[in-house]
């Protein structure tokens, strides 16, 4: 069953917001390339809260999480992004129904 989690970060400040867009990107780089089992990976940006994104996350299962969690690409997100952050919240969110992107062979 698929496996998501909504995340909202929230940058220092502008510049601080723009630097970790910047990291933000060079990840999705790595998950774009090496990551099957990851759906969805798309940051927003709230209307009217310019340094605050939103990450959702979307994943074949909550393994295939987990090796996003052990690839080099992420674990440098992990390591870097708290320089930019004024504060992080996480909601893990298991699958109850709705449409999704259909994953490759089914």
């Amino acid at each position: 069953m698929a496996y998501a989690l909504l995340v909202r970060f929230t940058a220092r400040d502008d510049v601080a917001a723009a630097a970790f867009d910047q990291l933000a990107a060079e990840t999705l780089e790595g998950i774009q390339a090496k990551e099957p089992g990851t759906l969805v990976y798309v940051s927003h940006v709230p209307v009217d809260e310019p340094t605050v994104r939103v990450f959702y996350e979307l994943y074949t299962d909550r393994e295939a999480f987990a090796r996003h969690e052990e690839q080099p690409h992420v674990r440098r997100f992990l390591g870097e992004r708290e320089q930019y952050l004024a504060g992080t919240e996480v909601t893990f969110l298991d699958e109850v129904a709705g449409k999704r992107p259909t994953q490759p062979g089914t």
